[in-house]
């Protein structure tokens, strides 16, 4: 990409964040959409940082200042207000970017020796595992296409592109016929054939396929025809940001670890682990648990679901 105007974020433009998004662009090309989005979500979360702190261009970036904001973090690890791994995720997208507009090593750091050594394994309980979360943002904001989404992703613990590219008529009628849902628009990595990955509806998700079916009209699902999944991604997980800046829930996998607990406890009778401290069912109830909820997840492993439930032993 070269320099876009002027001295100003080592040319990368004079808006931090716009700059970190053509830092991104010149590191991945127009490829890697995935990737990008995802540090660039990150990066948004240093510029508000770094403009608290009064800086508004990325070569007045010190030492000082990153370890004023790795200290944040960490504080925030240690609260139990943010996992290990998004804090070492939030700090690797600015080595990735400062790397880029510098051109250069000086300002790395080592996210595990900062914030310590992440665990798979979910230690902290869902924030939208209480459902009166979720009511009051709906209170607060309406029932706007986002929170329809951010519903989905709790009802039936999907990710984001999968609630997004859902079919919402078309899931209602099943959920209607079969009490469940077949989900096979968005998923990560593809699927084969008889693959399919069906997940119970409860009474509470009908009425948000009600209400999400409204929304969508007669398009093929909640994304309005203007917008690709690219631009509905970045505007969405913006409004996400700041209809949540005041709440604990971290992101929309924290709706996912919400579904996972609450199913848990609907096939095994006990609280999902991280809710207790320790696992309560018996192991075998526990391995066929962790088995039906890898499915519905739409992860291969099973080990994967301690990151949403908590630990096995």
């Amino acid at each position: 990409m070269g320099n876009v105007g002027g001295n100003r974020n080592y040319g990368y433009g004079k808006q931090l964040a716009w700059a970190g998004k053509n830092a991104l662009a010149d590191r991945y090309g127009q490829g890697h959409f995935s990737t990008r989005a995802t540090h660039e979500e990150r990066w948004n979360q240093f510029v508000h940082f770094l403009k608290d702190e009064g800086i508004n261009d990325a070569r007045k970036i010190t030492p000082t200042v990153l370890n004023k904001h790795n200290q944040l973090l960490k504080e925030l690890v240690s609260k139990g207000e943010m996992s290990v791994a998004y804090a070492q995720n939030r700090l690797s997208t600015v080595n990735v970017i400062l790397e880029t507009m510098r051109k250069d090593t000086v300002l790395t750091i080592k996210p595990a020796q900062i914030i310590g050594q992440r665990s798979h394994v979910r230690s902290t309980i869902p924030a939208t595992f209480k459902t009166d979360v979720l009511k009051a943002i709906t209170v607060k904001h309406g029932q706007n296409r986002t929170m329809l989404i951010a519903k989905l992703t709790r009802d039936l613990g999907l990710r984001f592109k999968e609630a997004s590219l859902l079919d919402t008529r078309k899931a209602l009628r099943q959920a209607r016929q079969h009490g469940r849902i077949n989900i096979t628009q968005g998923t990560k990595g593809g699927r084969g054939k008889g693959s399919d990955r069906w997940i119970p509806v409860s009474n509470q998700c009908l009425q948000t396929l009600k209400a999400a079916t409204l929304m969508q009209g007669k398009e093929q699902n909640l994304i309005p025809p203007e917008r690709n999944y690219k631009k509905w991604r970045v505007h969405r997980y913006n409004q996400w940001r700041a209809m949540t800046n005041q709440t604990t829930i971290n992101g929309f996998h924290d709706m996912r670890a919400a579904y996972a607990c609450e199913r848990y406890q609907a096939i095994t009778g006990y609280p999902a682990p991280v809710i207790t401290g320790k696992r309560q069912a018996d192991k075998a109830l526990d391995k066929k648990a962790r088995t039906i909820l890898a499915q519905e997840l739409g992860h291969n492993r099973t080990d994967v679901v301690a990151a949403y439930i908590g630990s096995s032993k």
